[in-house]
């Protein structure tokens, strides 16, 4: 029988042939994950326990109903990279804010910060679809020491020095890359770790998923129509499947696998985005590119979009290379 390889071993390997590695990176990276499990156990909880699902009577700063387990996997979070000691300070698509541990004694010298969209697709879990947790890590730009800045978040996606999530659905998977190819670890509850169950993942350089909200189809602008239109066509040889699930991190999970593109256009009405740059769109960019595949904001790629706040909002088309330049022409 094959010897699994846990999350915590395969971050030590790849940490000891990592030329200056510290350590500081890879314990951050194992938190996260520890933190993901917590999440994990009380999704599983939903339906049976009462008073975890719902609306929590609030909205968040994008003005958005705020779901019981949006709170608990916020606070679960922030609590555990708190603790880290390798963390200066979050920032979450749930807070108005980032916050900064420079008050906490172990977080005192900490040179990483983490931005992260607790769990996305919220408004799935009471009908049991997948959801998940999207992060982002940075280096600080502010000295160690000092309290971290605003400066310090909006940086660039290229900036990333890590990326992931987890998706929680029929299994929980983790996904996440430091730069150097994409990993997937799946998380066995037998023994109550992620083990490595996808590893250096590519993406196809073609699918034939698109994922996008049709039913906005008269609120998209004509370029995002005629893709569209291209890819129900007998133009297209063999009409591309639909599918959209309403979490990003779904849509996103099944697509980096099978190949295809994820599409969330500005609303045409208004001229609005809806996807955040700095919780959900870097991180998975950081990810696709790394698995061979693109992220475009229709008109520069997204890692290269300057952030101005830290809750700006992007158009974006990601996914397989050759999907995201057939879109791309159609604009």
């Amino acid at each position: 029988m094959e010897k699994l390889i846990t999350l915590d071993e395969f971050i030590i390997q790849g940490q000891k042939v990592t030329p200056g590695a510290t350590g500081e990176l890879s314990k951050l990276l194992r938190d996260i994950g520890v933190a993901a499990k917590i999440v994990n156990r009380d999704l599983n909880k939903a339906g049976l326990v009462k008073n975890i699902l719902g609306d929590a009577g609030s909205v968040n700063i994008q003005g958005e109903s705020v779901k019981k387990l949006d709170i608990f996997a916020n606070d679960i979070l922030i609590q555990y990279l708190k603790h880290s000691g390798e963390c200066c300070g979050v920032a979450s698509e749930e807070e108005d804010t980032f916050i900064s541990f420079h008050t906490e004694p172990q977080c005192h010298s900490a040179k990483y910060l983490v931005l992260f969209d607790p769990l996305d697709g919220s408004s799935n879990i009471e009908y049991n679809a997948p959801v998940g947790t999207i992060f982002s890590i940075y280096k600080r730009i502010s000295p160690a020491g000092t309290p971290c800045t605003e400066e310090d978040f909006l940086q660039a996606g290229d900036q990333q020095v890590a990326a992931g999530y987890v998706v929680y659905g029929t299994s929980t998977m983790l996904v996440y890359t430091t730069g150097d190819g994409v990993n997937g670890f799946t998380l066995d509850s037998a023994i109550g770790e992620f083990c490595l169950s996808h590893p250096n993942l590519k993406t196809p350089e073609r699918g034939k998923i698109y994922s996008i909200n049709q039913g906005n189809y008269n609120l998209f602008e004509e370029g995002v129509q005629k893709y569209i239109d291209y890819c129900q066509s007998i133009e297209n040889k063999k009409p591309y499947t639909l599918r959209y699930i309403g979490s990003m991190v779904g849509d996103f999970h099944r697509n980096l696998l099978k190949g295809g593109i994820f599409i969330y256009p500005l609303n045409n009405r208004d001229k609005k985005a809806k996807l955040r740059l700095m919780y959900e769109c870097n991180p998975l960019a950081f990810i696709q590119e790394q698995a061979g595949g693109s992220a475009s904001t229709g008109k520069i790629r997204v890692l290269d979009v300057q952030p101005t706040e830290l809750h700006e909002r992007i158009p974006i088309f990601i996914g397989s290379k050759d999907n995201v330049e057939d879109v791309l022409s159609h604009l």
